[in-house]
């Protein structure tokens, strides 16, 4: 059963008392006008009543009606649809009539996590150009973003547990709405309607430098065993309950995921952590093959704090990369993606979007692209090399500058690490070192300032990673 912080129930409470007076149908703040509903899925549209009050919902042809339980709560369901670019008007009629105007059918997806997560378009026009010359460069995209297909949805710790009777809470991705909105969570929209020609909905819950426990029902760690002695204390569940609990049960493709800096310094417990939240959230959902895509850090020198050293990273890292092993999950690669990498919001952030678009194209949609750069499967030694094999070669594996590959390092059997020389051969990577005759392990982009060449020829960059991981992750279900 799930437990809601008692400020939260009494916030609830006090906003539908506050609407009684002047609507017996009240409507949760995420149903609004200009929504988009998930095509080709049973939509959920649900509030509160007077008790037994006979509630109908009517959209295009479809008429659906409930009644009000004792509690006041009604919802129907709306058979699966079809996607439509053509704005409808959704009535929900009581003891009173609400009408949600300009309703679009197509994809929807929720975009979470903390800073760069967050990170608004306003920003995303002030990084520094890479290329000047470039014309319609992403950079001004803010400037002429006006594209009623893709809707924006952000949701606030306060407004979001009361209700809006004037029902305003989603916008077209334009102007001061999407100056607000997730540079993510946009660029991930427009990859997605270009190849699905259909309308996309984005969800924004991301709040600046908190950590993943903040995201995780409270009640879920008690069903996982790795947290058996964990306490739970006020920072648990204190984003879940009012931005991610409160959007439930809207209809969704999916999750995205941009979380982990202020968790740095974790290494297995964060991948478990991960776990709970995917779980937790997939849960309330009721469905446990929502897909879940996220982001691995870009570089940057934590070790900056002396609580961390310049390995803090890629542990991490590696932590986060276990979390594939979770069914309908996928990280995403920014290693190339930070151009000043004291700066922990690095820009670029047209190109996370466009890769995690890549992904959700490939693993959620069918498209037959590649998504990811090339991520080690394999090791074997013949006497002084190490020969790695690697799964999502895709065309070909290359330097993405024409120079030697970097930031591959090699160890005998003292477990001391140097500088190896690497090279391509039949989609392979061979490794060699003058001082190693019989080396036992390799590690690649295994730094933090680490900002590797080695990719695949669809420009994708490959995974960091070690052979000689201490790291055991087996989710059970």
């Amino acid at each position: 059963m799930l437990r809601y912080p008692k400020q939260i129930i009494l916030s609830l409470a006090a906003g539908l008392c506050a609407l009684s007076s002047k609507a017996d149908v009240v409507l949760p703040k995420i149903l609004g006008n200009s929504m988009v509903l998930q095509r080709n899925q049973p939509v959920p549209v649900w509030g509160t009543a007077n008790m037994g009050e006979k509630v109908t919902v009517k959209f295009g042809k479809q008429t659906k009606g409930a009644i009000a339980d004792a509690a006041g709560n009604w919802k129907i369901m709306l058979d699966p649809m079809p996607a439509s670019a053509k704005g409808q008007d959704l009535t929900i009629t009581g003891n009173n009539k609400i009408t949600l105007t300009d309703i679009l059918v197509g994809e929807v997806w929720l975009c979470s996590g903390q800073s760069n997560m967050q990170y608004e378009m306003r920003k995303n026009g002030k990084v520094n150009r890479p290329d000047t010359s470039t014309a319609n460069s992403p950079i001004d995209e803010v400037e002429r973003a006006h594209d009623p297909g893709i809707r924006v949805f952000m949701t606030d710790r306060k407004k979001q547990l009361k209700p809006d009777p004037e029902h305003n809470g989603w916008s077209i991705a334009q102007d001061s709405a999407l100056r607000s909105f997730s540079a993510v969570g946009y660029f991930f929209a427009k990859k997605l309607k270009a190849e699905l020609k259909v309308p996309v909905g984005m969800i924004c819950s991301a709040v600046s430098g908190v950590r993943i426990e903040t995201w995780v029902d409270t009640t879920a760690y008690e069903a996982e065993p790795y947290f058996k002695t964990v306490k739970v204390n006020a920072d648990h569940g204190k984003f879940y309950y009012p931005m991610i609990r409160t959007i439930a049960p809207f209809a969704l493709k999916g999750f995205l995921w941009y979380q982990g800096e202020s968790n740095v310094g974790e290494t297995i417990s964060y991948t478990y952590k991960m776990k709970v939240l995917i779980d937790s959230w997939r849960k309330l959902w009721q469905n446990n093959k929502l897909p879940f895509y996220y982001v691995q850090l870009a570089p940057f020198l934590n070790s900056q704090d002396k609580k961390f050293t310049t390995e803090s990273l890629p542990e991490f890292r590696e932590a986060q990369a276990q979390v594939m092993k979770v069914p309908h999950t996928f990280m995403i690669v920014t290693t190339d993606l930070n151009d000043n990498i004291k700066n922990i919001h690095p820009p670029f952030k047209w190109e996370v979007g466009r890769r995690l678009a890549l992904v959700a194209l490939g693993r959620t949609y069918g498209f037959k692209n590649e998504y990811s750069g090339p991520i080690y499967k394999s090791m074997a030694v013949s006497r002084d090399q190490i020969i790695l094999s690697f799964d999502h070669v895709g065309k070909g594996l290359i330097s993405h500058d024409g120079k030697p590959l970097n930031w591959f390092t090699i160890a005998g059997a003292d477990g001391k690490f140097v500088p190896a020389n690497a090279m391509i051969k039949d989609d392979q990577v061979i490794l060699s070192a003058t001082d190693v005759k019989k080396p036992v392990a390799a590690r690649f982009a295994w730094g933090e300032s680490a900002q590797p060449n080695f990719y695949n020829k669809d420009g994708l960059p490959a995974m960091p990673f070690r052979t000689d991981s201490t790291i055991s992750f087996k989710p059970v279900y």
